[in-house]
């Protein structure tokens, strides 16, 4: 399976199936799973002592001799002794089974946020960060919920199932006869139940997860509902969605409440007393052991009345495994490429004949370029012609239909992938800040916080002025997404953190757009300096970033029209005077070019 990137994870299980997968989970706590299954067979098996133990003190009351006091003590006591011992192994069974849950939680999470993280972009623009975050986290912790309490109370179920059958026949042969019968018709009904039951909860989920993904999306998209003043068709549309799970579960609930084992349990018990009150007549058995054989039969209770629940759990936990391993198991369009081209970047990038697009959507045809070791190159066109989808294919955030592009002269799809993408770093209009303190999000990509790096870097930004007017300074915590910062220093902080990773490749995607002129020529000057030994793509609007350029690129309708120096293009293209003067400010020829 091609995976874009893979984290340094150990969890490595079976994805042949679900219920290989579930297994496979299983198996990496071998020791907890087998404490688990002994504390509920002996659980069940003292829980069989009792009605054995109360029928020979039944027998004792009925003699009414010397011994029968000793005999009703000797019972109490084997009473006293089994359940204090079966308490304390259920107490052992129950801690076991937490650990085991918990630990199966984990291990699901981790691989499910280990395969998230290797999946390529293009799967993630077709997903739905709701529905997304419902996978990883209700859907994970549905799966805890299947082992316990379902796993765990289904297989101390399954023990007491299979007690009456096993102490039956030490009262009489025939006695088995009953017990088997209800133990092979409440398997057939469970296998029945989880069958019908499992698209419902499958329904369930799939309607929880559209629910979710709809609410993310409105809250992220809160300020444009609104400014809209959408808010209550916002919440129409939840509400129908909330209806559709509510009906979701009443769906589920209704076919639960048919649940055949119940009225087998009823049947069970009379055939119980009628077929062990026709061997007391017949004189096979006493008084004492017609007692103690309803006693087992009672037993059933516990599996009839537990499994309705646990196999509800079961379904959800099912469900939900094959949710979760549609994920993992989702095939992407690049691959890490480990024993791929590793070396040292000296900047030269050329784009051969490259087409590109989304779906069915073409977006990019035919382009041809190169970017010389420590040159600038400008990419500019109207908005659309395909800029920010070009500088995806160079870090291989997206792959080329056809064509290549080539970084050292070499492919980048033979490039060792963690080698090219930390040696290229990208700044985008629209900059994505974490919800961490102002130098942690400087230093991204670095394992230790270097505070003279981080103000080094901050200074070259133009960001460290602002920074320390903050009342924590470089602790100050960043709100989600940076939300609580301007537009332009938000930009000022991803340029700190560009220069933090010291790249050999820089690509600046309008990055200053969201920066008032006041500040302009400063950061102009820390990007020109920035830029010195590394070679640049800029895809800008900015005519006085435009003309310090070495090379200008053109883009139209996702094709390269023009190509070279700006004034020679001023004389020879068309579409780069129409781009020139559209954007052109009445300022712009007063700012001085770096370095000037």
């Amino acid at each position: 399976m091609a995976a874009e990137f893979r984290a340094n994870s150990p969890i490595r299980t079976n994805h042949a199936g679900p219920i290989r997968f579930i297994l496979s989970h299983i198996a990496r706590h071998p020791i907890t799973a087998v404490l688990l299954v002994a504390g509920a067979f002996s659980n069940a098996f003292l829980a069989g002592v009792v009605p054995g133990a109360l029928g020979s003190a039944f027998d004792a009351v009925l003699l009414m001799n010397d011994r029968t006091a000793s005999l009703v003590l000797n019972s109490v006591l084997v009473i006293v002794l089994s359940q204090s011992l079966r308490s304390l192994l259920q107490f052992l069974r129950n801690f076991a089974a937490e650990i085991f849950a918990q630990r199966f939680e984990r291990d699901i999470r981790d691989e499910l946020y280990s395969s998230l993280l290797g999946k390529s972009m293009s799967y993630h623009d077709m997903q739905p960060v709701g529905e997304t975050m419902a996978r990883v986290t209700n859907d994970v912790r549905e799966m805890n919920f299947m082992m316990n309490p379902g796993v765990n109370l289904i297989t101390g179920a399954n023990m007491f199932l299979i007690m009456p059958a096993l102490y039956a026949p030490g009262i009489h042969p025939h006695l088995v006869a009953v017990p088997m019968f209800f133990i092979v018709t409440h398997i057939l009904v469970q296998i029945y139940f989880i069958l019908k039951l499992h698209p419902i909860a499958s329904e369930v989920r799939s309607s929880f997860g559209s629910m979710n993904a709809r609410l993310a999306e409105s809250l992220d998209g809160l300020e444009v509902v609104k400014g809209a003043a959408q808010e209550e068709g916002e919440i129409n549309a939840f509400n129908s969605l909330a209806d559709r799970v509510r009906d979701r579960f009443i769906q589920q609930g209704e076919f639960e409440a048919r649940y055949l084992s119940v009225f087998l349990f009823g049947i069970t018990v009379v055939a119980a007393l009628v077929h062990s009150a026709a061997l007391y007549r017949s004189g096979a058995i006493v008084e004492g052991q017609v007692i103690a054989f309803l006693g087992l039969i009672n037993l059933f209770q516990f599996p009839v009345f537990i499994s309705l629940f646990t196999s509800s759990r079961i379904a959800s936990g099912y469900a939900s495994a094959v949710r979760i391993l549609n994920v993992i198991k989702a095939r992407t369009q690049l691959d890490q490429n480990e024993a791929g081209h590793s070396a040292a970047i000296r900047g030269a990038i050329c784009f051969e004949n490259v087409s590109f697009g989304y779906a069915d959507e073409k977006i990019l045809s035919e382009i041809s370029f190169q970017a010389l070791p420590g040159q600038t190159v400008a990419i500019v066109g109207q908005t659309g012609s395909g800029k920010s989808t070009l500088s995806k294919l160079v870090n291989r955030i997206y792959d080329v239909d056809d064509g290549r592009v080539m970084v050292d002269g070499v492919d980048v799809r033979d490039w060792n992938l963690q080698s090219l993408r930390s040696q290229i770093s990208i700044i985008e209009q629209d900059v994505f800040l974490f919800g961490r303190s102002v130098a942690e999000n400087i230093a991204f990509g670095h394992d230790d916080l270097n505070m003279k790096r981080i103000i080094e870097s901050a200074k070259a930004a133009q960001a460290h002025e602002f920074v320390s007017a903050f009342p924590s300074g470089y602790e100050t915590i960043i709100g989600q997404r940076g939300q609580t910062l301007s537009g332009g220093q938000r930009q000022r902080l991803a340029l700190a953190r560009a220069f933090q990773t010291d790249p050999r490749v820089l690509i600046l995607d309008d990055s200053t757009s969201a920066i008032d002129s006041a500040t302009e020529d400063k950061i102009q000057r820390a990007i020109w300096s920035a830029a010195r030994g590394r070679t640049t793509l800029l895809i800008t609007h900015r005519l006085s970033q435009i003309r310090w350029a070495d090379h200008i690129i053109v883009l139209r309708n996702g094709r390269v029209v023009a190509q070279g120096a700006h004034e020679d293009l001023l004389r020879s293209s068309q579409s780069y005077r129409r781009i020139f003067d559209r954007y052109a400010e009445p300022d712009a020829d007063a700012r001085s070019v770096p370095g000037g």
